[in-house]
C-alpha cells in the first residue's frame, strides 16, 4: 500500500522510525533523524490518524539502561510535531495507553531493544555453545510473540527507518506477520532512500563515480565487487589506501593495514582492470607520530608531515590524503554524473586530518551544482558534508549506514521485503 493513498483517519498507526539520535550531557547534539521522520509522522496526522512511535536507541543488548531511554527525547519530538507527545515506560505494556489514543495524539514507546526479543538473539550465550541453536530457537519464538504485542496496540504499520531496515528484527520486518498486507507500507523517508538508491544502482546517468573510504577493505569488499560491475570510477581512500599500499611492498609505517587482505587488494585491482573501471588510490598522505583516537587530537609535541603513501616511517600513521591525492581525488569526481560516497578520507574529527575529505565534498558539491546525482550515505560521511556545510549542496542525505551498504552491495533488506514482498 501506497502510504500516500492510505485512509488512516480514525485508525492508529503505528511507526518504526529510528530515533537513535546522538545525545550528551541530556541533549540531542544532531536532530537529522528526527527531522526525517516527519514528513511521515505529519502525513499520518494530517490524515486524520493517531501515531504510535517505536524505536531503538544504543545497543542496551537486552537490558534497562536508563541512558539510553527515549524519555530524554521526549521534548524534542514534541516540539517537532508541535503536539504533546505521551510516553509508555515499557514497550510491551502500553496496552491501556495505546487503546485511549484519539485521533491527532502521539505515543512514543520505550526502546525497543530493552528487550532481547526485538533483536531476536540469544543473550549470554556463545555461537559455539552446543545449547545456541535451542536456544535461538527459542528467542526466534519470543520474538514472534514481542512484535504480535507491538502490533496489537494500531490498525496499521508504518516501515520509515531506513537505518535499520537490513536488520530482520520485530519491529522492522516480524511484525508484518501480524497484519493484512493492504495496512503495511513504507513510509516517505524510506520511499525516499529506495529511490536514491535505485538511481546510483539502477537509473544510472554516466560517468558514475563512487567514493569508498574507512578504515577496513575486508568490511567493504563485497561492496566494492558489487561496484565494480557498475562504476566507472572507484575511488578508495582512508584506511584502505594503506593495505593497497602494502600489497605492493610499501612501507606505511604505524598506519592500520589488514595483511591477512594483501591479496583481496590486488584482487581488486586485477577486477578493476577487468571491468575496464578507473581505480583512483591516494599517492600521498597527512601522517602524525602521535594521535589520540579516543579524544581526536594529537598529542602535545607529535609531528605532522606528509609523505608518499608508499613511503611513511617508521614512527608516522597515515591519517589524511595529503594535497596530490585530494587533487587526483577531485579531479576523478569533476564531471560525474552519478555519485556515491560513503567513508571519508581520513581523521576528519580532528582539524589536522580533514582537509582529504572537505576536498570530495566539494569537489562533489560542485559535480553536484552542475547536474549530477549525489547520494551520501554513511554516519561519518554525513558528519563531513554537515561539518562543512555541504549538506544543501548535495543531491540526498540517506540515513542509513549499514542499510545503505548492504543496499548497495546487492542484498534484500528484510524492512523493505517486509513491505514489498520480494
Amino acid at each position: 500500500m501506497n502510504i500516500q493513498d492510505y485512509d488512516f483517519s480514525g485508525k492508529k498507526a503505528i511507526v518504526r522510525v529510528d530515533f537513535n539520535v546522538p545525545i550528551q550531557d541530556g541533549k540531542i547534539t544532531d536532530d537529522t533523524r528526527i527531522k526525517g521522520a516527519l514528513p511521515t509522522l505529519k502525513l499520518i496526522l494530517d490524515k486524520g490518524g493517531a501515531l504510535i512511535i517505536m524505536s531503538h536507541m544504543g545497543k542496551p543488548k537486552g537490558k534497562v539502561k536508563p541512558e539510553l531511554s527515549l524519555k530524554q527525547i521526549v521534548p524534542a519530538v514534541s516540539a517537532a510535531l508541535g503536539v504533546p507527545v505521551q510516553f509508555a515506560d515499557d514497550c510491551q505494556k502500553a496496552d491501556a495507553q495505546a487503546a485511549a489514543l484519539k485521533a491527532g495524539e502521539v505515543l512514543l514507546l520505550e526502546n525497543l531493544r530493552y528487550y532481547a526479543e526485538e533483536e531476536g538473539k540469544p543473550v549470554g550465550i556463545d555461537k559455539e555453545d552446543s545449547a545456541y541453536d535451542a536456544a535461538k530457537k527459542e528467542m526466534k519464538a519470543k520474538q514472534k510473540d514481542f512484535a504480535k504485542k507491538l502490533a496489537s496496540y494500531a490498525d496499521c504499520w508504518v516501515m520509515d527507518a531506513f537505518g535499520t531496515a537490513h536488520r530482520k528484527h520485530a519491529s522492522t520486518a516480524v511484525i508484518a506477520d501480524y497484519f493484512d498486507k493492504k495496512d503495511v507500507m513504507l513510509g516517505l523517508l524510506m520511499e525516499k532512500e529506495v529511490k536514491a538508491v535505485d538511481a546510483v544502482l539502477n537509473n544510472i546517468e554516466r560517468p558514475f563515480v563512487a567514493i569508498m573510504g574507512g578504515s577496513k577493505v575486508s568490511s567493504k569488499i563485497g561492496i566494492i565487487e558489487n561496484l565494480l560491475g557498475k562504476v566507472d570510477k572507484l575511488i578508495l581512500c582512508g584506511g584502505m589506501t594503506y593495505t593497497f599500499a602494502k600489497a605492493h611492498g610499501g612501507e606505511i609505517g604505524g598506519s592500520i593495514v589488514e595483511l591477512d587482505k594483501l591479496d583481496v587488494a590486488r584482487n581488486v585491482e586485477e577486477l578493476a582492470k577487468k571491468n575496464g573501471v578507473e581505480l583512483v588510490l591516494g599517492e600521498d598522505s597527512v601522517c602524525c607520530t602521535g594521535y589520540d583516537f579516543s579524544t581526536f587530537s594529537v598529542k602535545p609535541g607529535a609531528k605532522i608531515e606528509t609523505f608518499n603513501s608508499s613511503n611513511i616511517p617508521a614512527e608516522f600513521e597515515g591519517l589524511d590524503a595529503g594535497p596530490v591525492s585530494r587533487e587526483k581525488f577531485a579531479k576523478a569526481i569533476k564531471g560525474a554524473k552519478t555519485i556515491l560516497w560513503n567513508g571519508p578520507a581520513g581523521c576528519f574529527e580532528c582539524e589536522d586530518f580533514t582537509a582529504g575529505s572537505k576536498a570530495i565534498g566539494e569537489a562533489i558539491a560542485e559535480a553536484t551544482a552542475e547536474g549530477a546525482f549525489s547520494l551520501i550515505g554513511g554516519g561519518d560521511s554525513v558528519a563531513c558534508v554537515n561539518k562543512f556545510g555541504l549538506a544543501d549542496k548535495v543531491s540526498y542525505i540517506s540515513t542509513g549506514g549499514g542499510a545503505l551498504l548492504e543496499a548497495i552491495e546487492g542484498k534484500v533488506l528484510p524492512g523493505i521485503a517486509a513491505v514489498v514482498g520480494e
